[in-house]
């Protein structure tokens, strides 16, 4: 009597060893840049912390205090400008972030990625933790913080040209916005993720909110060097196809030679002998798409991280919530961010209109964002609502820009067999967003005028 297979068994050897490799990558680059976003995310949660109301906390009774209202601040935030000092000690951050993504296409081009990558986790989690060890250490001077979130900004610059080059190695054109779409939530999950560990310390012991994240994405970058496989070459899998062959286009791109390494192009015929050329960046720009997507994302993700860096704060003072709930309630607008990622993906799949779902989408998100300013603080379901819409339709387009977008212009036809482009592009795409980053203080005016406002 024939025995049959057990279920599971039939299951794993239903997928091919390509599918499974492809299966990994996804699964390991999705972890890795999640811990990014984990480690980013605890700077908001604890600014409502690190300023409070200090007349509606009970002190110890062998405490001297002298002044009622700032006693259980943390110097220096403790003054009446704590929100400009709380602005710098973010653009410290972003503004590092900014300049350093330019650069990091570049270095991710001519370094092995996977020691690219786990050593940008390694360092980052290692500056995540000297913040943290602030409170531990019973620092109070700004120039302290601050530098330590500039040079966290630089390294984690290298995360998103790596894990997108990586994925757009393994991954063909045919549903990469879906499977990205999908990939990219990520962004999200590490945010939800980052939200929920520094909650939990917020008002306990808040150098923990950083130590545990930071331990974490090292963590990863530990595995990162272990495990990551950059290309399908390199365990003989089969390449992705990432362009549909045509037998009337035979000049696709002319090459311009500034030296040995580098060059431009327009169109050409012989593009092997350029597999692994650099790519200069104004050759870059060149690319139907790529200025017109990184303008773009510069809008979004001013919106984006506007809500990343200050909503918990906004929530903890419009609805009158403690640091750990308003942080809790925060997580929803990513949690429609991974829902709008996902939708647009597939939107775009089959409708084959990257840029139209891109715009569609922001059109729409334009009047939500003033409906959510008018009626967000109406009730606890309107809030919630309003949270899961704006965050799919702000977080939708920039989540398909940084990674589908991205990967199919990175893997252009005009760079077809290039391995090196795909890093640049993405860095060029997403520093010229990050540049928006800095024009988030305009939303934040706002969302300070509308508290003042109601209080």
């Amino acid at each position: 009597k024939m025995r049959s297979l057990a279920p599971g068994i039939k299951l794993i050897t239903s997928f091919s060893r390509d599918s499974w490799y492809r299966f990994f990558i996804l699964i390991l680059t999705f972890v890795f840049y999640t811990t990014y976003h984990l480690s980013r995310k605890p700077i908001s949660i604890i600014k409502s912390q690190l300023h409070r109301n200090c007349s509606d906390v009970i002190h110890p009774a062998d405490l001297n205090i002298t002044d009622n209202d700032t006693w259980c601040d943390w110097a220096p935030f403790d003054q009446n400008n704590y929100q400009n000092l709380f602005g710098v000690l973010d653009n410290c951050f972003l503004v590092a972030y900014a300049i350093g993504m330019f650069f990091s296409g570049m270095f991710g081009e001519r370094l092995p990625l996977r020691y690219y990558l786990s050593s940008g986790m390694i360092l980052s989690g290692l500056f995540t933790v000297l913040f943290g060890l602030g409170f531990y250490w019973q620092i109070h001077s700004l120039w302290y913080y601050c530098l330590v979130q500039a040079l966290n900004g630089l390294v984690q610059t290298t995360g998103w040209p790596a894990v997108v080059a990586c994925v757009g190695n393994w991954f063909g054109k045919g549903k990469r916005g879906f499977i990205m779409g999908i990939w990219n939530s990520h962004t999200s999950v590490g945010n939800i993720l980052g939200s929920l560990i520094a909650g939990v310390y917020v008002s306990s012991a808040w150098g923990l909110s950083f130590i545990v994240p930071g331990i974490i994405i090292a963590s990863a970058g530990v595995i990162c060097f272990l495990f990551l496989v950059e290309k399908p070459e390199d365990v003989n899998c089969t390449l992705p196809q990432h362009h549909v062959s045509s037998l009337t286009s035979k000049k696709i791109c002319t090459i311009f030679q500034y030296d040995s390494s580098t060059f431009a192009f327009s169109c050409c015929q012989d593009r092997s002998k350029y597999h692994n050329v650099t790519i200069a960046k104004c050759a870059v720009f060149m690319l139907q798409g790529v200025v017109e997507f990184s303008l773009c994302l510069l809008f979004a993700k001013l919106v984006s991280y506007t809500f990343l860096y200050w909503l918990p704060l906004y929530i903890a003072n419009v609805a009158n919530f403690d640091p750990k709930k308003a942080g809790d309630l925060s997580t929803l607008f990513d949690v429609g961010g991974i829902v709008g990622g996902i939708l647009a993906g597939l939107i775009s799949d089959y409708s084959g209109g990257r840029a139209t779902t891109c715009c569609a989408m922001l059109i729409i998100a334009a009047p939500m964002l003033f409906l959510f300013n008018k009626i967000g603080q109406n009730g606890l379901p309107t809030t919630i609502g309003m949270l899961l819409w704006c965050g799919a339709l702000v977080n939708g387009p920039y989540a398909l820009i940084t990674t589908a977008v991205s990967a199919d212009l990175g893997t252009h036809e005009c760079l077809r067999g290039n391995s090196r482009a795909l890093s640049t592009v993405t860095a060029i795409i997403d520093g010229t967003g990050s540049i928006g980053m800095q024009g988030m203080w305009l939303f934040f005016f706002l969302f300070l005028s509308l508290i003042l406002y109601l209080v």
